[in-house]
C-alpha cells in the first residue's frame, strides 16, 4: 500500500471513534480527524473543540484534529429534516449526512481518499443500522466511500478496500448495542480512557427537546446563537407568548446577564435569588413577572417590596421595588403549570 494514502475519521471522542481511529493507524492509513462542534453537543471544552475529542487525540496520538463549528446551515437542517426525527428534535440520519458532506469538503482540501466513522451496526435504533447507514451515504452522495472499520466484516466491502487501500481481515465484525467487545478491544491496545463513551446530543434529552420545539414554533427564523439561551435556566413560557428564564445558579446568573442585550433583566443586588430574563414583554408586565420569578425561586419574605435592579432592553439600569403579586405557593403553581 502506498504511503501516502491519507482518510479522515469523524472523530466524537467517544469509545467507538477511538478504536476506529487506531485501527486505521494500525494498518499504517495517514490519518486526519474531524469533530463538529454544535450547540447541540453534551461535551464541554474551554477551547472550540469537544473536551472529549481532545482527550481522544492525546491518548491515540499521531493524529491531526481539524475542528468546525458548525452554525445555522446546520440549524436548517434540524429546522428541516428530509427524513424525520426521533423522540426528540433529532434528526440523525439528516445530522450525519450533514456531517459527512463537511467531513468530505476537508478531505478533498487535504487530499484524503476516503473517511471512516465509529459506527456499529445495530448500537443506536435511528442511526446505525444498514438502510439507514445506506440512505445517510447516499445522501452525502458518498457510497462506497465512507468505511467503518467495527463492523466493515458484517457489511459489503467498500471502494477503500476493493482498492487494496484497507485490508479488511484487520477489520471488525462488532454489532449491537453491548459495548464489551469495544472495552475488552480498548483494553488490548491500552485505552483506558473515552470519555462520552456512549456520545450525547441535547437534541435527544426530552426537556431540552420541548424548548427548541417552542422556539422554532414561535420564532422559526431563529439562529445558532439563539440556541445557547436553552441550555441556561429554567424556562417558563406565559400564556401571553412571553417568556421567562430564572437562573439556577451563580454561574447561570452571570451567562444569563452577558447574554441580556435587547431583553429585560431584573435581579435583586442585596438579597440571594436568581437572575431573571423576561422576553417579549412590556416593561410594567416584564418589571412585575420577573420580580415574581425571582421571588418564588428565593427565600426572601414574598410580602413586603424588594429592591430589584432592572435592566431594559437598551442596556440601561434602574432600582424599583416590587412586592410579590401573591404568595410564594401561588406563584409556584403559576410557574410549573408554564415550564418548558
Amino acid at each position: 500500500m502506498p504511503e501516502s494514502i491519507r482518510c479522515v475519521g469523524l472523530l466524537s471522542g467517544g469509545l467507538d471513534s477511538i478504536l476506529a481511529t487506531r485501527a486505521m493507524l494500525d494498518q499504517g492509513l495517514d490519518v486526519y480527524c474531524i469533530n463538529f462542534k454544535s450547540p447541540f453537543c453534551t461535551c464541554t471544552a474551554k477551547g472550540a473543540s469537544c473536551s472529549a475529542a481532545q482527550s481522544a487525540v492525546r491518548q491515540i496520538g499521531d493524529v491531526e484534529l481539524e475542528v468546525q463549528i458548525v452554525g445555522d446551515e446546520y440549524l436548517e437542517v434540524i429546522k428541516h429534516p428530509k427524513h424525520g426525527r426521533g423522540k426528540g428534535m433529532n434528526p440523525c440520519l439528516d445530522c450525519r449526512a450533514f456531517k459527512f458532506r463537511q467531513a468530505q469538503r476537508y478531505a478533498e482540501s487535504i487530499g484524503a481518499k476516503f473517511l471512516f466513522t465509529g459506527e456499529v451496526l445495530g448500537q443506536r435504533p435511528m442511526s446505525q443500522h444498514r438502510r439507514a447507514m445506506d440512505i445517510i451515504d447516499r445522501d452525502a452522495d458518498l457510497v462506497g466511500w465512507v468505511l467503518r472499520p467495527l463492523s466493515a466484516q458484517l457489511m459489503e466491502e467498500t471502494i477503500p478496500e476493493q482498492k487494496g487501500w484497507v485490508d479488511r481481515e484487520q477489520l471488525l465484525d462488532f454489532s449491537g448495542r453491548t459495548r464489551r467487545p469495544q472495552m475488552a478491544l480498548a483494553e488490548e491496545m491500552g485505552i483506558d480512557e473515552y470519555p462520552c463513551a456512549a456520545g450525547g446530543c441535547l437534541l435527544a434529552d426530552k426537556g431540552f427537546a420541548r424548548r427548541l420545539k417552542d422556539l422554532f414554533d414561535r420564532h422559526p427564523d431563529c439562529t445558532a446563537a439563539d440556541m445557547h439561551l436553552l441550555k441556561l435556566g429554567r424556562h417558563f413560557r406565559l400564556p401571553e407568548g412571553a417568556k421567562l428564564i430564572v437562573g439556577r445558579n451563580e454561574g447561570e446568573n452571570r451567562r444569563l446577564e452577558a447574554m441580556a442585550a435587547g431583553e429585560w433583566l431584573a435581579y435583586m443586588p442585596d438579597e440571594p435569588g436568581p437572575m431573571v430574563m423576561a422576553q417579549d414583554l412590556e416593561e410594567g408586565d416584564a418589571v412585575q413577572l420577573a420580580g415574581d420569578a425571582a421571588i418564588a425561586h428565593s427565600s426572601v419574605d414574598e410580602g413586603v417590596a424588594h429592591v430589584f435592579v432592572v435592566k431594559d432592553p437598551s442596556g440601561e439600569e434602574r432600582q424599583v421595588e416590587v412586592t410579590a403579586s401573591a404568595p410564594r405557593d401561588e406563584l409556584w403553581k403559576r410557574l410549573d403549570s408554564r415550564r418548558l
